[in-house]
Order: structure tokens, then sequence, then C-alpha cells
């Protein structure tokens, strides 16, 4: 599958399949991930069919958040990151993580696959999120990132 990398691109909406979505939002403190991802994956699990891509959906979720807090809100305790993600029966899964921090611009981060970047630990978060999720996408001025999982049909 193609992945689309656009930048501040409108969340595409698949209006014919019916969805349940939940919203969350965690303080801006590393210790609070886990559990709060643990209760993600369960909601995932009760509302998604199952059909493999559940680890990419974890590891994308566990890269959005740790960006949001660490270089978002740069772990600030009065800061708040902000998650909804959304099961649709036709197997859809969208996510969409948003913190408090200033944006940054997504296509100044570097290519981690390009020669010259060979063991740079900068963007390692958002080629994750890219390779993983078939749709990853930022808006807001990069304070908002987007990611959209597919069903597989295999």
């Amino acid at each position: 599958m193609a992945h689309t990398h656009s930048i501040d691109r409108p969340r595409i909406a698949r209006p014919d399949h019916p969805f349940v979505e939940l919203r969350l939002s965690l303080p801006s403190e590393l210790r609070a991930v886990s559990p709060f991802i643990d209760h993600i994956m369960r909601f995932v699990a009760r509302f998604r069919i199952k059909d493999g891509n559940e680890a990419d959906i974890e590891v994308s979720l566990w890269e959005a958040l740790l960006n949001a807090i660490i270089h978002g809100n740069r772990q600030d305790p009065g800061k708040a990151v902000f998650v909804a993600i959304r099961c649709s029966t036709g197997g859809e899964t969208s996510i969409t993580v948003r913190d408090e921090g200033e944006g940054f611009d997504p296509s100044a981060v570097p290519d981690r696959t390009a020669p010259e970047n060979p063991i740079s630990t900068s963007g390692r978060g958002i080629y994750l999120m890219r390779a993983l999720m078939d749709e990853v996408w930022f808006a807001e001025g990069g304070t908002v990132v987007q990611m959209l999982k597919y069903r597989s049909n295999s």
C-alpha cells in the first residue's frame, strides 16, 4: 500500500462506515504513557477487527505520544497531550495526537533513510510512524499528528 506523507492535509473521513471513538488526555509525564497505551490498546482490541496490524498501531501510538510529551510539550507537567482514536466497522483505525507545544516543520526533520543520516536518532519516531501506518500527516503547525491504518485483507 502506498504511504501518504503530506503536511497539513485534511482528514479523510469514511462516512460509509460507522465507528466508535475514544477521546482522552494525559499529562506530559513519561510515566503516564505505558498505562495510557495499555488502556487504548484494550479499546482497539475490543472494537477493531483483528488483522495482525495491532503492533503497528501500538508502536506508532508510542512514538506519537513520546514526541508530543518530549518534543512538543517539553515534559511540562502543566501541559497535556490529547488523543482521539477511532475504530470503524470497516476495520480502519485513525489516531490523532495533539500537544500544546509550539509545533515544528515536519519537512525539516532529517530523512532517516538518506545515506547521510545512517545513525542519526533525530526523526526516528516520525520515520517509524510513517513506516508502520498507511497514512501520516501533520496539521496545525506540527502540533497535531494524524495517522490512519487500514484493515489488512491478508
